[in-house]
C-alpha cells in the first residue's frame, strides 16, 4: 500500500465549516504522519474546531481531510530535536463502521502524527485537550437548512445527534429507552461542562476589562497632553510607567498569525502604532535596541525575538507606514519617523553647541534627554555637514562650534 492509501480514520471534506462547529485555533505546515510512517499528505494548515480536525492541502486546492473528535482517545506529544520537529500523536479509537468515505480502508496503526515544522504545538496541544473536555459534539441541535445529499424527512421530525459527524438519523426510529440514556448520560455531564464553561467566561471577562483599560488609559494620556502645564514632571512620569505596565492587548503571534511574511506584516503594523508615541516623545528617533526593549516589555508574556523586530521593522516602508529603519554610518541601526529631518537636527545641535560652548555626548545626552549613543551620532551628524568641530584628546571626545563657516 502506497502511504496516501492509509488514515483509516480520517474522511474527505470540502474544508467548510458545519453550521453549528467553530474554529478554535489553525497551523500552517503541517505534516500528518499514520503511525510511525510518513504519508503524502506533507504540507498543509490543520485547523482545530470544536467537533473535528481539518487537514487542507497547502499545494493540491481541494484536497482536504477530517478526523472528527469522537475517535480521539488521547493526547501526547514528542518534543523536537535537531533532526526531527516536534510532534503531537493522536491515539484513536477503533474506526465507525459507518463513515465517510477517505483515503484508507483500514490501517495498522491506533494513532496518527501531527508535525509540527514551524513551531507552535504546545497552544494547539492545549487548545485541542481543552476542545476535547468540552465534548461539544454530543449535543443535540436541530439543523437549520438540510445540506446537500442528506435525506429529506417526509413528515417526521428530524434530528442530527452529533457522535459522529457522518451520522444523519431519524428521531423516530430511536426507543425511547435509546434516547432516555443518552439524555442521562448529558445530565450526567451538564454539572462538569457548566463548571468549565463559567471559568472560560471569567477568563474572557478578564481580557475584556484589560482591553477597557487599556482604552481608558489612553484617552487618560490625551487629557494628560491637554493640562501638560498643570501636572508635575513627577506625576507625568508615575502616569506613563502606569500606561507601559498595561502593555498591549491583543498582541500579534505565531500562533494567531501562522509564520513567515503575514506574521512579520501583521507585526509591524501593530509594532508601528505601538512606537508612534514614543518616537514623538524621543524627538523622532529611537535605537533598535530600545525599540525591542519597549515592546517586549509591553508585550508582557508574548515576547518576539530581535530578528522578528528586525524583519517587521525593516517591512515599514513597504507597508508605508510613518516610520522607517536607518543605519548610520557607525553602524547603529535606529527606527525613526518620516516626518524626523535631518536638517533640523543638525540645526539644533549646532545651536545647543555654540549655546553651551562645547558639548560631549553625555552633555548632549542629558540636555535632550536621548541616549549617549543617539547623542553621539547627532553630534557626528552636525559634523559631518560642517557645523562643529571635534576635540579628541586624553580627556574624552569634545565638539565646538566650527568658527571656519563664520569667516
Amino acid at each position: 500500500a502506497t502511504p496516501s492509501e492509509k488514515m483509516d480514520r480520517f474522511s474527505w471534506t470540502d474544508g467548510v465549516f458545519l453550521s453549528f462547529e467553530k474554529p478554535v485555533i489553525q497551523q500552517p505546515s503541517i505534516r500528518l504522519y499514520d503511525g510511525e510512517n510518513k504519508t503524502s499528505f506533507d504540507s498543509g494548515t490543520v485547523r482545530l474546531t470544536t467537533h473535528r480536525i481539518m487537514w487542507d492541502d497547502d499545494e493540491q486546492e481541494g484536497r482536504a481531510l477530517a478526523l472528527h473528535h469522537s475517535l480521539v482517545k488521547s493526547l501526547d506529544q514528542s518534543a523536537s530535536t535537531i533532526t526531527k520537529s516536534a510532534k503531537i500523536v493522536v491515539h484513536l479509537l477503533p474506526p465507525s463502521l459507518h463513515r465517510d468515505q477517505g483515503p484508507s480502508v483500514s490501517s495498522q496503526f491506533s494513532y496518527i502524527k501531527l508535525s509540527f515544522r514551524k513551531g507552535g504545538q504546545s497552544d494547539f496541544l492545549s487548545l485541542y485537550k481543552q476542545t476535547l473536555s468540552r465534548k461539544a459534539w454530543e449535543v443535540v441541535q436541530k439543523p437549520p437548512v438540510a445540506s446537500r445529499g442528506d435525506v429529506k424527512p417526509s413528515g417526521r421530525v428530524r434530528c442530527v445527534l452529533l457522535l459522529h459527524h457522518t451520522q444523519t438519523v431519524m428521531c423516530g426510529q430511536f426507543r425511547a429507552g435509546i434516547v432516555g440514556i443518552e439524555r442521562s448520560m448529558q445530565e450526567k455531564k451538564h454539572a462538569t461542562d457548566k463548571q468549565m464553561s463559567q471559568a472560560f467566561q471569567d477568563l474572557d471577562g478578564l481580557i475584556k476589562k484589560a482591553k477597557d483599560m487599556v482604552t481608558l488609559a489612553d484617552r487618560f494620556a490625551s487629557k494628560l497632553e491637554e493640562k501638560k502645564g498643570s501636572v508635575t514632571d513627577d506625576e507625568t512620569i508615575a502616569f506613563k510607567s502606569y500606561l507601559l505596565s498595561i502593555g498591549i492587548a491583543n498582541p500579534v503571534t505565531r500562533e494567531t498569525h501562522g509564520s513567515g511574511g503575514v506574521y512579520h506584516r501583521e507585526l509591524a503594523k501593530q509594532l508601528a502604532q505601538f512606537l508612534q508615541k514614543p518616537l514623538e516623545e524621543s524627538g523622532g528617533i529611537m535605537t533598535l535596541a530600545d525599540v525591542y526593549c519597549r515592546f517586549n516589555r509591553a508585550r508582557g508574556m508574548e515576547l518576539v525575538s530581535p530578528d522578528d523586530v528586525s524583519s517587521a521593522c525593516r517591512l515599514f516602508e513597504q507597508l508605508r507606514l510613518p516610520m522607517r529603519v536607518k543605519k548610520f554610518d557607525s553602524g547603529v541601526l535606529v527606527v525613526q519617523l518620516t516626518s524626523h529631518s535631518e536638517d533640523s537636527v543638525v540645526r539644533e545641535t549646532k545651536e545647543l553647541t555654540e549655546k553651551t560652548g562645547s558639548l560631549t555626548a553625555e552633555e548632549l545626552s542629558r540636555t535632550v534627554r536621548i541616549s549617549v549613543l543617539l547623542a553621539k551620532e547627532r553630534l557626528l551628524l552636525t559634523e559631518h555637514k560642517g557645523q562643529i568641530c571635534r576635540d579628541d584628546s586624553v580627556e574624552g571626545l569634545r565638539f565646538y562650534p566650527n568658527l571656519f563657516t563664520r569667516a
